[in-house]
């Protein structure tokens, strides 16, 4: 939605779902760097703003879509409307990040038993103090699967500026792989290691409400990759899915806690009540000294919150020293084929080693293994990571 002439795109494949007898609704986002530069205005008003206030400008941007593409729609001929977020999504939690509760279905089947094309604002909704609130960034696509699952939609397509899911980043690796298929297991912890397909909330939510996934292309009719509850009997699927990669880390250090039980959910429970996200986790402790070493990743953006939540609990946690580091990165190898095969995350650890690069904390789940490496490393990692499990294509061509 980069402007009016790929509006009129996104119209146009609009008007032929609906003309071939198909009830359609789309959920919108807003014109490419617009909510970049609603942030970054909102930055300029108050550096420490209210986050009610931030929901309703950072919001903006897609409601703007939607009544653009309404516009554009009916110039076609094609009967739509616009809605507003708040009049469809109630939302719970904390503005700025809050989650999907409720969809008002019943005004969303009304429009469409009227024979419109409803087109809705992705990203927002009506929290439970009544003011308008944002699901985070990406939030769209959890809007998206929402509103499909709460009407009972035979699927939910996410159009993108990628024509499907890859073995990792294309402009990491030229070489990497579309997917034709993938688990929702395995999406969602790529999306959760960093993968920008899909916002991991909305793969969450889709997986548990058996709602079918398809991410394709804004700009081409080309085949995209599905997201389905199981490959079956795909005996040629490699046993990695994809390597993933995020910068959007910072590693959290607090020394010489005081070394007793409840420590790790006295400093991780104040941080969770304050909206921070907390990814990797490491305790270290010296038996016989009476202390450890706690070491957690959280996003970039929430390293000063961080330490402004942890710097006055420092008599309580009996820590020596908070120190933080925002020049990391986390790479992450993810694969149904890791629950039955623990050579694999030896393979992992060697191939990096073998390029000496530093593991920082490792942490692993069923079907994911992730490290924390140097920033600068993390392009080498993939790369190398993405050979050694032969995810490299042998041709110019992707699946």
């Amino acid at each position: 939605m980069a402007g009016i002439e790929r509006i009129r795109s996104v119209a146009e494949r609009v008007r032929r779902e609906a003309e071939a007898g198909n009830e359609v609704l789309v959920v919108v986002s807003a014109m490419a760097g617009e909510t970049d530069r609603l942030i970054q205005l909102c930055k300029e008003a108050a550096a420490l703003h209210d986050p009610k206030e931030y929901d309703v400008v950072v919001a903006s941007g897609e409601q703007v879509t939607a009544g653009l593409l309404a516009m554009t729609l009916q110039n076609m001929g094609v009967a739509a409307r616009s809605f507003m977020g708040w009049q469809l999504l109630r939302a719970t939690g904390v503005h700025g990040n809050a989650r999907v509760e409720a969809v008002e279905a019943v005004t969303l089947n009304d429009a469409l038993s009227r024979g419109a094309v409803a087109v809705i604002p992705g990203f927002q909704g009506m929290s439970e103090d009544g003011r308008l609130a944002t699901l985070g960034r990406g939030g769209s696509d959890t809007s998206a699967v929402a509103i499909a699952a709460g009407v009972r939609a035979d699927r939910c397509d996410i159009y993108t500026d990628v024509d499907g899911v890859y073995t990792t980043d294309p402009r990491i690796v030229p070489r990497a792989q579309k997917l034709a298929r993938i688990t929702f297991e395995e999406m969602l912890e790529l999306a959760g290691s960093g993968a920008k397909v899909l916002q991991v909330r909305s793969v969450g939510l889709a997986m548990r409400e058996g709602m079918p996934l398809r991410v394709l292309t804004a700009f081409e009719d080309k085949p995209g990759t599905e997201i389905v509850a199981t490959l079956g009997n795909d005996m040629e699927r490699n046993a990695i899915a994809g390597i993933a990669a995020d910068r959007n880390e910072a590693r959290v250090t607090l020394t010489a806690i005081l070394d007793r039980p409840g420590m790790v959910s006295a400093v991780v429970g104040p941080l969770a009540a304050a909206g921070i996200q907390i990814d990797m986790i490491v305790h270290s402790a010296t038996e016989g000294v009476g202390e450890s070493d706690l070491t957690f990743t959280v996003p970039r953006a929430s390293v000063a919150q961080t330490v402004a939540v942890l710097e006055p609990l420092k008599e309580a946690l009996g820590y020596r020293a908070l120190l933080t580091n925002a020049n990391v990165a986390k790479v992450s190898i993810v694969g149904v084929g890791i629950r039955s095969n623990p050579e694999l995350a030896a393979t992992m650890f060697a191939t990096l080693a073998d390029r000496r690069i530093n593991l920082l904390a490792v942490s692993a789940s069923e079907i994911k293994v992730s490290v924390l490496i140097a920033e600068d490393e993390m392009e080498l990692a993939v790369r190398v990571l993405h050979s050694a499990f032969g995810l490299d294509a042998t041709t110019g061509e992707t699946a």
